[in-house]
């Protein structure tokens, strides 16, 4: 065995070690699939997820026949896949903060806080447990949604490579909007308070922002084509892409379009009206980027407030 493989050999252990001995992860973990909530939340999950798939596979199929009276099965396969992922990144935005949101300000109510400073366990630890906890959960919500997004298969027009990028964008929205949870938990006394300011600004990650994009979109694109200098037209494009790469949806619908289109998942080239050609980064790329930096930075905060907390 080489070097490499023998350290990562011994880094699983040391990792499974150090989630089983954190017993804020334990129990929350426990307590979360004991009960029959966790089993409800899935039901009614997967249940609408599969009514929706049911009626927009209806809607489509009907809408796309085509004179000859056959249906353009590759169109319905990737109406159905987009559907489906817009369905979930909705119900997961509403899902992933609902687990977290209630993690500290919850103790701080039922008078468990307390207990909590006077064990060893640090607060990164008491962090690192809620969060995961709730994202494990999270994922599982995502992984039991994949069969669904495989009937896509069956009608043709969706890539392997959409299913992955979908996912992957969809668990970095969880991640992020979790973290805020966790973070506005450990800086609210109530859990009401807690909830409507991470609802609040879930709401603006999902829906205020589409409604700038709008604005912006409709904005550059009678201005875009009659802008004679190149290096207003190349701003112009920067400024639009990191405005879009600030929305999981706008980020995965473009992301579909660069890669059905281009053909690629990372750079691409674009021409601009006055024939210049640049090179531009597929969105998912900074998205995922901005996402988990904007965790990281949440999660230090929740860790900063949790200290101050207990001292």
């Amino acid at each position: 065995m080489t070097a490499p493989a023998a350290e990562a050999t011994r880094r699983r252990p040391q990792l499974r070690g150090m989630l089983a001995d954190n017993p804020v992860f334990v129990k929350e973990l426990r307590g979360r699939m004991r009960g029959a909530r966790a089993f409800v939340v899935l039901t009614f999950y997967l249940a609408l997820l599969g009514a929706f798939t049911g009626l927009m596979y209806l809607a489509v199929a009907e809408s796309s026949m085509s004179v000859s009276g056959q249906s353009n099965v590759g169109e319905v396969g990737r109406t159905l896949f987009v559907s489906i992922v817009a369905i979930e990144m909705l119900l997961v935005s509403f899902i992933a903060p609902a687990f977290t949101a209630g993690a500290i300000s919850g103790e701080r109510e039922h008078q468990t806080f307390d207990l909590l400073q006077t064990t060893l366990l640090r607060p990164g630890s008491l962090v690192v447990g809620k969060l995961l906890s709730a994202m494990l959960f999270v994922l599982l919500l995502l992984l039991a949604a994949v069969p669904l997004q495989s009937i896509a298969f069956f009608f043709g027009g969706v890539a392997e490579t959409e299913v992955i990028l979908s996912f992957v964008i969809l668990v970095t929205t969880a991640l992020l909007f979790s973290t805020l949870g966790i973070f506005f938990s450990s800086r609210s006394r109530r859990t009401l308070s807690a909830s409507v300011l991470t609802y609040t600004t879930a709401t603006l990650f999902t829906f205020g922002l589409p409604i700038m994009i709008g604005g912006v979109l409709m904005m550059f694109g009678f201005s875009l084509n009659n802008v004679q200098s190149s290096t207003t037209q190349i701003t112009m494009l920067y400024v639009l892409g990191a405005i879009i790469c600030t929305n999981p949806a706008a980020t995965a619908l473009l992301t579909q379009y660069v890669l059905l289109n281009q053909q690629t998942i990372g750079l691409f080239s674009y021409t601009l009206a006055g024939g210049e050609t640049i090179t531009l980064i597929s969105p998912w790329i900074p998205f995922t980027a901005l996402y988990l930096v904007l965790t990281v930075i949440f999660f230090a905060l929740s860790v900063r407030r949790v200290n101050k907390i207990e001292n």
